[in-house]
């Protein structure tokens, strides 16, 4: 059975942008593909498992998978949208989230053999030598207030007190996806 229609059967796609390339590029061979976590507990919870479940399978069927942990957006303070802002973290209390996420994915995928060994990568080894100016200069030319504005999270975080790092995040979130 193709991978895609074994991930449909179980109910663990949603929507894809196009279907029929996603389809020929997992039958031709070794595609990499990513699932991010912010360190935002020490835990992950349940609604991680379907994500690492996904990447299990696809592992299992010969892609390669990158557990992307958000080590600088865990730091910066991702918005969560709720009442009350997220506390800001020390650097050191991220760290440790950052482990245990690692400690946990790592039960689940293969980190050790083959081709499409799993790897685990955090957003925070990119972000943590590049200066505030030459982020804004590199990624933030890019981005147009309008543009920003236009996204429902932004137009949900205005209605309530929405900082200037909950709205950087979304860059730091680009360059993490390019990266």
């Amino acid at each position: 059975m193709h991978i895609f229609d074994e991930l449909k059967e179980r109910g663990l796609v949603f929507q894809t942008t196009d279907e029929e390339a996603l389809r020929k590029a997992l039958a031709e061979g070794n595609v990499s593909f990513y699932s991010g976590y912010d360190p935002t507990a020490d835990s992950l919870h349940l609604g991680h498992l379907v994500p690492i479940l996904v990447m299990k399978h696809l592992q299992l069927a010969g892609h390669k998978p990158y557990a992307l942990v958000g080590g600088a957006t865990g730091l910066i303070g991702d918005p969560s949208f709720k009442d009350t802002e997220r506390s800001l973290q020390t650097k050191d209390t991220v760290e440790g989230w950052v482990q245990s996420i690692q400690a946990q994915v790592s039960r689940f995928l293969d980190f050790e053999n083959g081709d499409n060994k799993a790897e685990m990568v955090n957003n925070y080894d990119w972000f943590s030598d590049i200066s505030f100016i030459d982020f804004l200069r590199d990624v933030g030319k890019y981005f147009t207030v309008n543009y920003m504005m236009s996204k429902e999270s932004v137009k949900n975080g205005l209605k309530q007190a929405f900082r200037i790092p909950s709205l950087l995040t979304r860059l730091c979130k680009a360059m993490t996806f390019l990266s």
